[in-house]
């Protein structure tokens, strides 16, 4: 088990890099649109009597789209910079059935089986302990819930993994893990979920435009690069590269997952 004096500063690491980029994630393409996004909201199945919370909600994307439909939703994020934009788009887009909650996924405030829906997207890559997350999930999810998750997904190949793993955390220092979707099954098994992956995407990435979110380093852009470059084939085709990369043009696309989980004891 994690000790709890570096779990707590893993988090405040995570808290001090997204305060100061969170503007960022509220006008990010990525995270405002995507058929991913379109599929989650689908399976989560939002309805007017029914009440959703956006677990790690970000700047509030997937928060809004459900809105659209559920009766109220519950934005909550570790990060008040992240909420503040949540407030901004929910504003800017007059919608009035969010709450908003600055609370970490592992420890939430809500009581036991208060929501019909839970989701989340591209947040948990940055959960020091994802399994606790889960837990907390499913009690307070109500017996009939579910939970849906839309997240990048590490590649079931050792190396593909371990490459994707060392960009992220080059771009992003407070990056913790993109688990693979046999170990989110996993950790949905043991906290009491029944789980299947509803679809497997491809997330198309401008290198510009996604280091520039996380306002990464130019040392470390220039580390990503050198290692697109000297990539193998296997890995160039894995995640979109050219055989010949142009010096102006790094992108590439990283893989992804839709997953869907309801309580096992249905």
């Amino acid at each position: 088990m994690t000790p709890p004096a570096r779990v707590a500063d893993v988090k405040s690491h995570v808290q001090r890099q997204f305060a100061d980029v969170a503007a960022n994630y509220r006008t990010s393409k990525v995270h405002a649109a995507g058929a991913d996004l379109d599929l989650l909201v689908a399976a989560a199945d939002p309805q007017a009597d029914r009440l959703a919370l956006d677990a790690g909600c970000g700047a509030g994307h997937t928060a809004l789209a459900l809105a659209r439909r559920a009766g109220k939703v519950f934005a909550c994020d570790f990060t008040r910079a992240m909420l503040d934009q949540v407030e901004a788009l929910a504003c800017e887009r007059g919608v009035d059935n969010l709450a908003l909650q600055q609370a970490d996924v592992e420890q939430l405030p809500y009581p036991a089986a208060s929501f019909d829906i839970v989701a989340t997207r591209y947040s948990a890559h940055h959960w020091q302990q994802p399994e606790r997350a889960l837990v907390e999930f499913r009690r307070v999810l109500k017996p009939t819930g579910v939970f849906v998750i839309s997240d990048i997904m590490a590649s079931e190949e050792y190396a593909q993994d371990t490459f994707l793993q060392t960009i992220e955390l080059l771009r992003d220092p407070s990056h913790v893990r993109d688990y693979r979707a046999s170990e989110w099954l996993a950790m949905l098994r043991a906290a009491g979920f029944v789980a299947a992956v509803l679809e497997h995407f491809e997330l198309s990435l401008h290198f510009g435009t996604w280091t520039r979110r996380m306002r990464t380093s130019r040392a470390n852009r220039d580390m990503i690069k050198s290692l697109f470059v000297g990539a193998s084939a296997d890995i160039r085709r894995d995640f979109g590269l050219p055989a010949q990369i142009s010096s102006d043009d790094f992108s590439f696309t990283i893989p992804g997952a839709v997953i869907r989980a309801r309580p096992a004891d249905l």
